[in-house]
């Protein structure tokens, strides 16, 4: 899978959980861009994500991430 694969299944996942079809992701998006991401939906992103790409990430890698694209190389290190 491909990080444009990712980014657009993370993109999918994204306007899911936050209930909005207009988010469009971007490497450098954090939880500041989005007034929805709290820390409930930020749990409820990281179950999206384990479940959709088949993953799972310990609580020290989820809670280094920085911004979006920082995720996507996770995932995408986990399907390597």
């Amino acid at each position: 899978m491909t990080d444009a694969d990712i980014r657009a299944q993370l993109a999918n996942i994204f306007r899911e959980v936050f209930d909005d079809e207009s988010i469009a992701i971007f490497d450098a998006m954090t939880a500041k861009d989005i007034e929805e991401w709290d820390s409930l939906n930020h749990i409820n992103l990281i179950v999206a994500v384990e479940g959709s790409f088949k993953v799972k990430f310990t609580t020290k890698e989820v809670t280094n991430l920085a911004n979006v694209g920082e995720f996507v190389a996770l995932i995408a290190s986990k399907l390597s």
